[in-house]
This record gives structure tokens, C-alpha cells and sequence, in this order.
């Protein structure tokens, strides 16, 4: 299941779709927005994507995952528009047979994806906004007059 969606991320359904019988372990990763970042109150998030770029990334990315450890299945879920505060904006499942491999892999996922995904995150805060944008787009920066910040370390 590579997948992103407009509407909020059933945690479940993700968690299930890497439901295995050869598993014995399964590993999520569910990052929300928060309500501070950078010592500003945060408000809410906003993400854009090149979604069919993004759905291919992803593939992509649990394929080099597969080649790491030993897995039965993965799973990546984004959302795009607005994403209220607590809310989760992006769900990772990983399946093994042992819980190392799936931490690992779990792990590994969502630090690819903040490099490779052709998504960006509006943060609008108390007193202005900016847009984070993933080494994806390092090149492509929105015209927004806004300033630009590469989201290096930063989780949602």
C-alpha cells in the first residue's frame, strides 16, 4: 500500500495492510503535527505533492528496504491538504519475521522519504508562514515570497 490521500489516515487500515502470518512483528511510524516547531506555535500543516511521483518514490523506497532486511511487507500512507494539529499527516508499516529488521526498516522509510518525496509542508504559525520542502525539490522552490527552509531533521 503506496498511497497519497486528501482525506485523514486510518492507522489501522495501514497497520493492516502489512498484516502477514510470517510476521512477528510490525512496526509504525505516525508523524503528526505538532504544536510547536522552531520556538513558534504552530497553527496547522499544509502539504502539497506530485502525487504520482511520490506514490512511484515510495514504491521505491520499500523495494530498497526489501534489499536491507528480511520483510514481508511495507506500507506508506501521506496525506495531502490541510492536516489539523495531532492529526497524522504520514503512517509507515513495516512487517517481519523479527522486530530489529522491521525497526530498522521502519526507520529507514521515513528518512528516505523526507529526501526523496516530492512533497512540501506549508507551516502556517502564529504570525506568518513558510514552506519546508524535501531535497526533492532543493532546485524547485515556490514562488510564494515566503522563505524556503530545506526541513532537514524535522519531523512533522
Amino acid at each position: 500500500m503506496f498511497r497519497i490521500i486528501e482525506e485523514p489516515i486510518s492507522i489501522e487500515s495501514v497497520t493492516a495492510a502489512v498484516g502477514d502470518p510470517d510476521a512477528g512483528a510490525i512496526v509504525t511510524f505516525i508523524g503528526t503535527t505538532r504544536a510547536t516547531n522552531r520556538g513558534r506555535r504552530v497553527m496547522q500543516l499544509e502539504y502539497e505533492a506530485y502525487a504520482e511521483m511520490a506514490v512511484s518514490e515510495f514504491g521505491k523506497i520499500g523495494e530498497q528496504a526489501r534489499s536491507r532486511w528480511e520483510l514481508t511487507q511495507v506500507a506508506i500512507v501521506h496525506r495531502i491538504g490541510v492536516v489539523p494539529l495531532g492529526e497524522a499527516s504520514v503512517v509507515i508499516a513495516v512487517s517481519a519475521p523479527h522486530r530489529r529488521e522491521a525497526i530498522e526498516a521502519c526507520h529507514f522509510c521515513i528518512d528516505r522519504l523526507k529526501l526523496v518525496a516530492p512533497i512540501w509542508k506549508k507551516e502556517h504559525f502564529e504570525g506568518g508562514e513558510v514552506w519546508i520542502g524535501s531535497l526533492a525539490d532543493c532546485d524547485h522552490g515556490h514562488e510564494d515570497g515566503h522563505d524556503h527552509e530545506d526541513g532537514h531533521g524535522h519531523e512533522h
